[in-house]
């Protein structure tokens, strides 16, 4: 089993490379189709996980991977792209930085995980310094748009507490897989319905955003993340989730050779801030707890 320090480390992984998924969509996928990027997000990358994994659900697992795969998988990306679409990229990501601090509240709820104020305030902490490092005082709202980050927000909220009390015990590889390949047939079954496809065919380099974003962006990433979802308590993998705008911004200005500006620098040391407060906070808890390997709160 995988240590505390080494699970947070290896999970951080996961919103480091969701960081590099923007730039990919909106500078190599075809605007304009949502439920279509879902689609070859998700269901190719849950083939090749079962493929790999070779194990199909049993007993309850064959609805609990549907409503997983629903709020994990359909509902957030539908809502992801939509907001992508429709907002600036730093109003989605504030209002998406709102999905530890929902995790934290339901894990504590549901999953009966520790709740105190430092929890709370490194929550509002983390979307204040996600506020600082991308949103412009240009930024326009869209009521769409603002009701699909918030939605795509809940569902993976709800989506991850429910994964952590129902995967026990069960291997992140196979789990992760039913859940992509659940979501992405829901995704398809909405793409044919409701979303017309493209009028031309796909250029190489879309094909490769289309790869890299199935294979790397949500086969590699979704199976460290619920493998770290396993391991830790449900909040800490939400807060390092917070790291997923920071890995963009960084991007972005790397790539046209700007500097960070100091509202930017705020906002990251905020952001890492809010992420070592929780993480350290558990780590705390386990060497007060010797059974936190069994009990990871």
């Amino acid at each position: 089993m995988l240590s505390y320090r080494s699970a947070v480390v290896t999970t951080a992984l996961a919103p480091a490379i969701w960081g590099t998924t923007y730039v990919t969509a909106t500078t190599f996928v075809a605007g304009g189709h949502p439920l279509l990027t879902g689609t070859v997000r998700a269901l190719p990358a849950g083939l090749i996980l079962l493929a790999i994994a070779r194990r199909l659900p049993v007993g309850a697992w064959w609805w609990r991977a549907w409503v997983l795969g629903a709020l994990n998988i359909t509902t957030f990306f539908a809502c992801l792209f939509i907001a992508a679409e429709r907002l600036p990229g730093g109003v989605a990501a504030v209002v998406g930085g709102i999905q530890p601090l929902l995790v934290a509240v339901l894990g504590w709820v549901v999953l009966s995980e520790r709740m105190n104020a430092v929890i709370l305030g490194a929550g509002l902490a983390g979307v204040v310094g996600v506020g600082l490092i991308v949103l412009q005082s240009s930024a326009g709202l869209d009521g769409v748009g603002i009701a699909a980050a918030i939605g795509g927000a809940s569902a993976m909220a709800v989506g991850t507490v429910l994964a952590k009390r129902w995967s026990p015990g069960l291997p992140p590889l196979a789990t992760t897989a039913w859940q992509l390949i659940a979501g992405g047939i829901l995704l398809a079954v909405l793409t044919a319905v409701i979303e017309p496809l493209p009028s031309t065919a796909p250029t190489a380099p879309t094909l490769a955003g289309y790869a890299y974003l199935s294979i790397v962006g949500t086969a590699f990433a979704y199976v460290v993340w619920f493998r770290g979802l396993a391991a830790l308590p449900a909040r800490v993998p939400a807060f390092l989730g917070l790291l997923s705008p920071v890995v963009a911004v960084l991007i972005g200005i790397l790539a046209v050779g700007e500097s960070l500006t100091p509202p930017q620098t705020a906002g990251i040391v905020l952001v890492i801030g809010s992420v070592l407060a929780v993480a350290a906070g558990s780590t705390r808890r386990r060497r007060r707890c010797p059974r936190w390997d069994s009990n990871p709160d």
